[in-house]
């Protein structure tokens, strides 16, 4: 049912005790696994509560190559001017642009004020969280801003990469948030729904 290739996935997903002490003993491994290729588009979410919108920063800047960006955009004036940062200057810089430079928050603001919920305070609790995961260059790749760069899950390709993705979801998030909870989305970025 998902047009094919998908893009990118978009996971949201519980937090549990489960889930947690398996992301900090990844902490404690190499992240990024074996290179070879080149790495993703990444950068590290230091904004509370903006883990969707980091994923989707995610999802589409890793997919620009098959995407048109509108001129001008803020997805187009963001993605220029952080191209050659670290994750971690990405993330000094949507939190605190230059001034003149594209601001997150004016777009958020903007897109917000269009829709009918709004979203949690930067400090509220919440107990779901998104990550992104992208095939690039023979891999796939999980893409959570809250680690310290991207995890490479092994081999992929265009035509596997939504099978292995949900392999690792299955793998990786549904058995460590125990049996029966129901509280999962997966969203596929598409080029052309059919």
């Amino acid at each position: 049912m998902v047009p094919q290739p998908a893009l990118a996935l978009l996971l949201l997903f519980p937090i549990t005790e489960a889930t947690e002490a398996a992301r900090a003993a990844q902490a404690a491994e190499e992240v990024g696994g074996a290179s070879g290729g080149s790495r993703p588009w990444y950068t590290r979410q230091t904004i509370g509560n903006a883990c969707g919108t980091i994923g989707v920063l995610h999802a589409l800047a890793n997919a620009r190559g098959a995407l048109q960006l509108e001129e001008g955009s803020f997805l187009d004036r963001f993605l220029a001017a952080t191209e050659g940062m670290t994750p971690d200057e990405r993330a000094e810089f949507l939190e605190n642009p230059p001034a003149g430079a594209p601001s997150l928050e004016d777009a958020h603001r903007g897109a917000a004020e269009e829709g009918s919920t709004a979203p949690p305070s930067t400090d509220a609790a919440v107990d779901l969280h998104f990550v992104c995961f992208v095939h690039r260059d023979g891999a796939l790749w999980e893409l959570d801003g809250r680690k310290a760069g991207p995890v490479r899950h092994g081999a992929s390709s265009e035509a596997s990469f939504l099978s292995d993705a949900v392999e690792v979801v299955r793998e990786k998030f549904v058995a460590l948030a125990g049996e029966g909870n129901l509280n999962f989305n997966l969203m596929a970025f598409a080029k052309e729904w059919a």
